[in-house]
């Protein structure tokens, strides 16, 4: 893949990263990280519409998501896609039950991407030297299962303008809460009508026409890669969104 265009937040050593507090490491102090660094083998930068990995793929590393937005997705037999997730900086990507089987699912750079790389044979030794870990591991595993639930129910009983409202909410408040103090009501958002159509088994017409009623209504506007929610609490409303329960979820 090409070099990345965007200068990426790569910290120079497992201290002073800053997706420490979100990520796989947080439980371990200043002088307990500095030993992870010895089970990576470094970082890596990727170039948006690579791949870190792909379905049907053995892969040999696990990794950390330092900067940028990677889209989770399936490929059915007959070229149908349905995204998963879109995963943002701090989360562990590649782990699923059986290390030694095929991935389940493509891992697709929708942005320039910085990744922290765990060769997988070395997790199992990180665990036993730090079992606090595996305990965080087993969170993770179970955070995004709730999430995973909750996508499952916006695609299974949502009405196509819930489900949009619902998205669109779930990656604001999971971008703001990142963005610590200070946040706005607008923020980056590299995604296309067909990658929200994918994650929500709609069609791009009609998340076209969706969009266009919302913004008719004055609660969001999408220009570009950005979105911003003009009246958030409403939109909540229509979508059902309980603001509280979703960054409970995403809490460390």
């Amino acid at each position: 893949s090409q070099r990345p265009r965007k200068i990426l937040n790569i910290p120079a050593n497992c201290r002073t990263c800053s997706v420490r507090n979100d990520a796989l490491c947080a439980p371990l102090s200043d002088g307990e990280i500095a030993v992870v660094e010895h089970f990576k083998s470094g970082n890596r930068m990727l170039s948006a519409g690579a791949y870190l990995y792909g379905q049907d793929e053995v892969c040999h590393d696990l990794y950390t998501l330092l900067d940028g937005w990677v889209c989770l997705y399936q490929m059915l037999e007959d070229g149908r896609r349905q995204i998963l997730d879109f995963a943002l900086p701090g989360a562990f990507l590649g782990f699923q039950p059986n290390l030694d089987s095929p991935a389940s699912h493509s891992a697709y750079c929708l942005t320039d991407i910085a990744v922290c790389v765990f060769p997988r044979e070395n997790l199992f030794d990180l665990f036993r030297a730090h079992p606090e870990l595996a305990l965080r591991m087993a969170w993770i595993t179970a955070r995004d299962g709730a999430l995973a639930h909750e996508h499952l129910t916006n695609v299974g009983r949502r009405t196509a303008r819930e489900r949009v409202a619902h998205l669109l909410l779930e990656l604001f408040y999971r971008v703001r809460r990142k963005a610590g103090d200070g946040a706005t009501n607008t923020i980056d958002l590299p995604l296309t009508q067909e990658h929200i159509a994918d994650a929500l088994g709609l069609t791009t017409v009609h998340v076209n026409r969706t969009l266009g009623k919302l913004r008719q209504a004055d609660l969001l506007d999408i220009h570009g890669r950005t979105l911003t929610l003009r009246d958030p609490a409403a939109l909540a409303e229509i979508a059902g969104f309980d603001v509280e329960a979703v960054l409970e979820a995403v809490a460390t």
